[in-house]
Protein backbone atom coordinates (compact mmCIF):
# COMPACT_ATOMS: atom_id res chain seq x y z
CA UNK A 1 0.00 0.00 0.00
CA UNK A 2 1.42 3.24 1.23
CA UNK A 3 3.73 2.08 3.73
CA UNK A 4 6.80 2.35 1.69
CA UNK A 5 7.10 6.22 0.69
CA UNK A 6 10.44 7.11 1.68
CA UNK A 7 9.63 10.50 3.11
CA UNK A 8 7.12 9.99 6.45
CA UNK A 9 9.50 6.45 7.38
CA UNK A 10 9.76 6.48 10.72
CA UNK A 11 13.25 7.01 11.98
CA UNK A 12 14.99 4.44 13.71
CA UNK A 13 17.61 6.09 15.98
CA UNK A 14 15.57 7.67 18.21
CA UNK A 15 13.84 6.22 21.49
CA UNK A 16 10.15 5.58 20.85
CA UNK A 17 7.95 8.01 22.72
CA UNK A 18 5.54 7.38 25.11
CA UNK A 19 1.75 6.15 23.95
CA UNK A 20 0.53 9.74 22.92
CA UNK A 21 -3.00 10.68 21.57
CA UNK A 22 -3.20 12.58 17.96
CA UNK A 23 -3.72 15.54 19.43
CA UNK A 24 -0.08 15.33 21.36
CA UNK A 25 1.71 14.37 18.46
CA UNK A 26 0.30 16.50 16.37
CA UNK A 27 1.63 19.42 18.74
CA UNK A 28 4.54 17.64 18.61
CA UNK A 29 4.63 17.71 15.07
CA UNK A 30 4.12 21.56 14.32
CA UNK A 31 7.25 21.98 15.88
CA UNK A 32 9.00 20.24 12.94
CA UNK A 33 9.10 16.93 14.86
CA UNK A 34 9.76 14.75 11.95
CA UNK A 35 9.32 11.53 13.78
CA UNK A 36 6.03 12.64 15.11
CA UNK A 37 4.79 13.67 11.39
CA UNK A 38 5.87 10.01 10.89
CA UNK A 39 3.84 8.72 13.68
CA UNK A 40 0.60 10.64 12.05
CA UNK A 41 1.70 8.83 8.64
CA UNK A 42 1.48 5.43 9.99
CA UNK A 43 -1.67 6.32 12.07
CA UNK A 44 -3.73 7.79 9.12
CA UNK A 45 -2.24 6.66 5.86
CA UNK A 46 -4.95 3.57 5.64
CA UNK A 47 -8.17 5.61 6.10
CA UNK A 48 -6.74 8.53 3.92
CA UNK A 49 -5.90 5.78 1.57
CA UNK A 50 -9.46 4.09 1.61
CA UNK A 51 -11.10 7.75 0.85
CA UNK A 52 -9.03 8.15 -1.97
CA UNK A 53 -9.22 4.46 -3.25
CA UNK A 54 -13.21 5.02 -2.96
CA UNK A 55 -13.01 7.71 -5.87
CA UNK A 56 -10.11 7.74 -7.78
CA UNK A 57 -8.57 4.55 -9.98
CA UNK A 58 -6.39 2.53 -7.94
CA UNK A 59 -3.33 3.20 -10.21
CA UNK A 60 -3.70 7.26 -9.20
CA UNK A 61 -4.05 6.65 -5.47
CA UNK A 62 -0.48 6.41 -4.14
CA UNK A 63 0.12 9.45 -5.56
CA UNK A 64 -2.94 11.69 -4.13
CA UNK A 65 -2.07 9.99 -0.46
CA UNK A 66 1.89 11.50 -0.72
CA UNK A 67 -0.22 14.95 -1.86
CA UNK A 68 -2.58 15.21 0.98
CA UNK A 69 0.37 14.38 3.36
CA UNK A 70 1.81 16.79 1.62
CA UNK A 71 -0.45 19.14 2.27
CA UNK A 72 -0.90 18.56 5.92
CA UNK A 73 2.92 18.25 6.70
CA UNK A 74 2.94 22.20 4.75
CA UNK A 75 -0.30 23.25 6.55
CA UNK A 76 -0.38 21.48 9.83
CA UNK A 77 0.12 24.98 11.81
CA UNK A 78 -2.86 25.90 10.32
CA UNK A 79 -5.27 23.14 12.23
CA UNK A 80 -6.96 24.59 15.13
CA UNK A 81 -8.19 21.59 16.95
CA UNK A 82 -5.53 19.48 16.96
CA UNK A 83 -7.61 16.32 18.46
CA UNK A 84 -9.52 16.24 14.60
CA UNK A 85 -6.43 15.54 12.99
CA UNK A 86 -8.41 12.46 11.86
CA UNK A 87 -11.25 14.56 10.58
CA UNK A 88 -8.88 17.54 9.16
CA UNK A 89 -7.03 14.95 7.03
CA UNK A 90 -10.02 13.18 5.52
CA UNK A 91 -11.12 16.66 4.12
CA UNK A 92 -7.81 16.94 2.70
CA UNK A 93 -7.94 13.41 1.34
CA UNK A 94 -12.07 14.26 -0.43
CA UNK A 95 -10.80 17.71 -1.73
CA UNK A 96 -7.50 16.11 -3.40
CA UNK A 97 -9.68 13.20 -5.18
CA UNK A 98 -12.06 15.99 -6.02
CA UNK A 99 -9.38 18.04 -7.55
CA UNK A 100 -7.96 14.74 -8.87
CA UNK A 101 -11.17 14.90 -11.45
CA UNK A 102 -10.99 18.84 -12.43
CA UNK A 103 -7.43 18.51 -13.52
CA UNK A 104 -7.83 14.74 -15.38
CA UNK A 105 -7.22 14.68 -18.53
CA UNK A 106 -9.95 11.96 -20.49
CA UNK A 107 -8.96 9.04 -21.04
CA UNK A 108 -10.01 5.97 -23.48
CA UNK A 109 -11.35 2.18 -21.70
CA UNK A 110 -9.77 -0.92 -23.00
CA UNK A 111 -12.83 -3.03 -24.91
CA UNK A 112 -14.51 -5.88 -23.10
CA UNK A 113 -12.46 -8.71 -25.14
CA UNK A 114 -9.31 -7.49 -24.11
CA UNK A 115 -9.80 -7.45 -20.40
CA UNK A 116 -8.99 -10.53 -18.42
CA UNK A 117 -12.03 -12.32 -17.41
CA UNK A 118 -10.91 -15.05 -14.92
CA UNK A 119 -8.79 -12.69 -13.16
CA UNK A 120 -8.73 -12.08 -9.23
CA UNK A 121 -7.79 -8.52 -10.13
CA UNK A 122 -10.84 -8.44 -12.33
CA UNK A 123 -13.04 -9.18 -10.00
CA UNK A 124 -11.42 -7.39 -7.36
CA UNK A 125 -12.20 -3.97 -9.68
CA UNK A 126 -15.60 -4.56 -10.34
CA UNK A 127 -16.08 -4.82 -6.88
CA UNK A 128 -14.72 -1.45 -5.79
CA UNK A 129 -16.45 0.01 -9.02
CA UNK A 130 -19.91 -1.39 -7.62
CA UNK A 131 -18.79 0.04 -4.64
CA UNK A 132 -17.66 3.36 -5.60
CA UNK A 133 -21.39 3.93 -7.21
CA UNK A 134 -22.24 3.65 -3.94
CA UNK A 135 -23.53 6.90 -1.83
CA UNK A 136 -19.89 8.71 -0.39
CA UNK A 137 -21.17 7.90 2.97
CA UNK A 138 -20.99 4.08 3.02
CA UNK A 139 -18.43 4.14 -0.16
CA UNK A 140 -16.18 5.21 2.48
CA UNK A 141 -17.00 3.15 5.52
CA UNK A 142 -16.70 0.10 3.23
CA UNK A 143 -13.59 0.95 1.64
CA UNK A 144 -11.75 1.53 5.04
CA UNK A 145 -13.25 -1.63 6.60
CA UNK A 146 -13.10 -4.27 3.34
CA UNK A 147 -10.27 -2.97 1.60
CA UNK A 148 -7.88 -0.91 4.51
CA UNK A 149 -8.93 -3.59 7.36
CA UNK A 150 -10.05 -0.94 9.54
CA UNK A 151 -12.40 -2.08 12.86
CA UNK A 152 -15.56 0.02 13.26
CA UNK A 153 -14.12 1.73 15.80
CA UNK A 154 -11.18 2.84 14.37
CA UNK A 155 -13.07 4.12 11.33
CA UNK A 156 -14.99 6.38 13.84
CA UNK A 157 -11.89 7.21 16.05
CA UNK A 158 -9.99 8.48 12.87
CA UNK A 159 -12.76 10.10 10.45
CA UNK A 160 -14.78 11.86 13.47
CA UNK A 161 -18.08 9.57 13.42
CA UNK A 162 -19.69 8.33 15.93
CA UNK A 163 -19.39 4.46 16.61
CA UNK A 164 -23.21 4.17 15.81
CA UNK A 165 -22.87 6.15 12.55
CA UNK A 166 -19.87 4.16 11.65
CA UNK A 167 -22.15 0.71 12.48
CA UNK A 168 -25.30 1.80 10.54
CA UNK A 169 -23.03 3.05 7.37
CA UNK A 170 -21.21 -0.28 7.17
CA UNK A 171 -24.56 -2.24 7.51
CA UNK A 172 -26.77 -0.03 5.15
CA UNK A 173 -23.70 -0.16 2.83
CA UNK A 174 -23.00 -3.67 2.35
CA UNK A 175 -26.60 -4.48 1.96
CA UNK A 176 -25.77 -1.97 -1.01
CA UNK A 177 -23.40 -4.00 -1.82
CA UNK A 178 -24.99 -7.25 -1.84
CA UNK A 179 -27.62 -6.19 -3.98
CA UNK A 180 -25.58 -4.46 -7.23
CA UNK A 181 -23.54 -7.67 -7.13
CA UNK A 182 -26.70 -9.60 -7.10
CA UNK A 183 -25.77 -11.39 -3.67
Amino acid sequence: MTGNIFFFAKSETHAPHAPTTPAQIVSRAATGDAEAFGELYQMFAPMVHGIILARVRRDEVDDIVQEVFLAAYKNLHSLREKAAVGAWLAMIARNRAAEFYRSARPTEELSEDLREKENRKTEAREILKAIRSLPDTYRETLVLRLVEGMTGPEIAERTGLTPESVRVNLHRGMKLLKEKLGI
